[in-house]
């Protein structure tokens, strides 16, 4: 007769905690203690996005450094890896994740800008807080500290600011909302050295002030040609701040 063996633990059965995720991945489960106002955005597919795109980029940041930074939501976003291509002999990093508010953008500023030393920021903000209710006061509100933590990381980084692009009541982005939201964010580059305004909604807006469908197929996102538009109205600023040309 065998003797009877002990009882060994089944490892397949013990429960045991998933790895941490690091904090830069980490979306905020609540408000508290958070800079700004207004929506952060908790869908599942935004937690999932967020965790990609940040674990991602943790990964670059010397490889990125000294990048002229595009930061803001789906439209910055995608212009993906061929953003270079827009801008020949510019360094650039892509920092747009798709869904992204102004606060939470103004909760990843550190990690993802101003932690790769850039050497100009382009920001394109806000439209999604329309879509979540966020009134342009609030907007503003954030945009006003994004400019404040630029110039308080480095006064004499230049800093593009793209207006709100237009797009569709349809959409819950009526022209009257965008409208008075660039009003607000030209009022705070009025003045301010440190940033350069590029009129982002007259460029595409159609004679009604909404998107074109020749360029917002979905009346919120260029395509394109929309893309080509964008790079063009930014290469005269970009050239005049001295970042590209001879």
């Amino acid at each position: 007769m065998f003797a009877q063996r002990r009882s060994q633990p089944d490892t397949f059965k013990l429960q045991t905690k998933p790895p941490e995720l690091p904090a830069v991945a980490k979306l905020p489960d609540t408000d508290e203690g958070l800079p700004g106002a207004g929506p952060l955005r908790r869908y599942d597919w935004f937690r999932n996005l967020w965790r990609q795109k940040r674990m991602s980029w943790a990964g670059r940041v010397q490889q990125d450094r000294g990048a002229v930074v595009f930061f803001g939501d789906s439209i910055t976003q995608g212009w993906g890896d061929t953003l270079g291509n827009s801008f020949p002999g510019l360094k650039v990093a892509n920092r747009g994740i798709s869904g992204d508010t102004t606060r939470g953008m103004l909760y990843r500023l550190k990690e993802d800008v101003l932690d790769l030393a850039p050497r100009a920021v382009v920001l394109l903000a806000g439209t999604n807080d329309i879509e979540e209710k966020a009134t342009p006061e609030v907007i503003a509100g954030n945009v006003k500290l994004l400019l404040a933590a630029f110039k308080a990381h480095n006064p004499k980084m230049p800093v593009i600011v793209c207006q709100v692009m237009p797009s569709h009541a349809s959409k819950s982005r009526s022209k009257e909302t965008i409208t008075r939201l660039n009003e607000l964010v030209a009022a705070l580059a009025k003045g301010n050295d440190q940033v350069t305004l590029v009129d982002t909604w007259t460029v595409f807006a159609d004679a009604t002030g909404n998107a074109k469908k020749e360029e917002f197929p979905d009346l919120l996102h260029p395509n394109a040609a929309g893309y080509k538009k964008w790079a063009e109205a930014l290469k005269p600023e970009l050239a005049q701040l001295k970042l590209t040309g001879p």
